[in-house]
């Protein structure tokens, strides 16, 4: 049911109502004055006829009967004349007015007082006379048919009226529906044009000042995607980059462990041994060989400290734990006046290799910035796992971060770790180990978070 149809029946029903009232209120008046004009005629009519019969009773009912015939009808009542053995001698002549016509029947019944009489005795005869109220219900039922017509007509005109200006009233809203459907046809660039009436003008402006809104939140929402999916790519990419490197690496660390190594190796042995041939012979060519084989073996050491740093091997032969304990344990050969504590709570929670090689690479950055930039004389070093992320945390006691941030100097180690870390959808936090305000060297305080689950943060 539309809303034009609907306030349509309302008023109409409201008109009804009033209508109805209004007759109601006509047919009582109306009953009021019929029973007022019946009896008013009828005490009239008793009282002249109770009079004439007292000084026609001498003369008999004859007398009587010529006064009735010459009198003819009172309105309002019915007079009979009666003899002796209650034989009608006369009867009054019915009403010439609006003659022939009567109300109907229910009508008669709701508005005509009750019926009233009186008999006045003769010696011979009796007169009786009894109220009729039918005329004077004819009146009203015309007066009823009239106001009828009328309502019917009011009644009409009202609702005519009210529906023509409530079609014109409603006409914007057919277009704001309009153009809600083209929105969920999914058009967002439509506009209402300004619309007439208040209420719709307000109504129109509040829709374009939606669709407005709604046209910024899909761009934003348009752009916050296209963000989100050159983020994973770049991350895809700094992944696939990073594992192409890690493989180069690897390759490299591999050749100068069997190819170089046994090379330099080699010529150690070979120098060696020409050194024992000739120094009997040749004490200069013998300590130049010596020269040689104590060269290859500084080279051999420099080349066996570069492999880890190019790809921890440990780690593809021992695991995170055993590559963690190897590079604690050199840290602690080549500078014994460090303290290095470890502390592993791996426990049986797979490890997937770029999360492994990830937290390895934060500990091997962190502990070289410790040493070299920070001056630390202990380090803790603490990693952990459980079913959703692996957690690095590395606490020096050294001078702390440098006064222009992280990114001062040539800490591009850092930048590149924390792009692993994020191409992982992990995080990496530096700040300083001791509060701001106390005593004693800040240190840094270096944690890093990679999700093992796929809802880990």
């Amino acid at each position: 049911m539309t809303l034009r149809l609907k306030i349509n029946l309302i008023v109409g029903a409201l008109t009804l109502l009033f209508l109805a009232t209004v007759v109601e209120l006509q047919l009582r008046n109306m009953r009021d004055s019929v029973r007022e004009e019946v009896e008013a005629a009828n005490r009239v009519a008793a009282q002249l006829l109770n009079r004439t019969a007292w000084l026609y009773t001498s003369a008999g009912v004859p007398a009587m009967l010529s006064f009735l015939e010459g009198v003819g009808r009172v309105r309002s009542n019915d007079i009979t004349l009666l003899d002796g053995h209650g034989q009608p001698l006369y009867v009054s002549p019915p009403a010439t007015y609006k003659m022939g016509r009567d109300a109907p029947v229910w009508f008669a019944r709701l508005i005509s007082p009750r019926p009233e009489g009186m008999a006045i005795d003769f010696p011979d005869g009796k007169l009786v006379v009894r109220a009729n109220a039918s005329r004077a219900v004819l009146d009203a039922w015309d007066t009823a048919i009239r106001l009828v017509g009328v309502a019917g007509a009011l009644l009409l005109a009202v609702n005519g009226l009210v529906f023509w200006l409530v079609g014109r009233a409603s006409r914007p809203f057919g277009r704001i529906t309009a153009a809600l459907d083209e929105i969920q046809a999914g058009r967002f660039d439509v506009r209402l044009p300004p619309l007439p009436g208040p209420e719709a003008g307000s109504i129109g402006a509040a829709f374009n000042r939606m669709v407005g809104q709604l046209e910024a939140h899909i761009e934003t929402e348009r752009r916050a995607i296209r963000a989100e999916r050159e983020l994973t790519d770049s991350r895809e990419l700094a992944r696939w980059v990073d594992r192409h490197i890690e493989q180069e690496r690897r390759m490299i660390a591999r050749e100068l462990h069997d190819e170089f190594g046994q090379s330099v190796t080699a010529i150690r042995s070979m120098a060696l041994s020409i050194a024992q041939r000739t120094e009997a012979v040749d004490a200069q060519a013998g300590e130049a060989a010596r020269l040689i084989a104590s060269e290859s073996s500084r080279l051999y050491d420099a080349m066996h400290g570069i492999i880890p740093r190019l790809t921890p091997l440990v780690l593809d032969n021992l695991g995170l734990a055993g590559a963690l304990e190897d590079l604690v344990e050199r840290t602690r050969r080549s500078r014994p006046d460090i303290a290095v504590e470890l502390r592993l709570a791996l426990g049986d929670v797979p490890l997937p290799g770029d999360a492994a090689l990830a937290v390895y690479r934060a500990a091997q950055e962190g502990i070289t910035n410790a040493l070299r930039h920070g001056r630390a004389h202990a380090l803790q070093l603490q990693v952990e796992a459980d079913a959703r992320e692996l957690h690095l945390c590395l606490v020096d006691d050294g001078q702390g971060l440098p006064a222009a941030g992280v990114g001062a100097g040539d800490h591009h180690g850092l930048r590149w770790l924390a792009e692993r870390v994020e191409g992982l959808r992990g995080r990496l936090r530096i700040e300083p180990a001791a509060p701001a305000g106390s005593a004693g060297a800040p240190g840094t305080r270096l944690e890093v978070w990679v999700p093992l689950a796929e809802g880990a943060p």
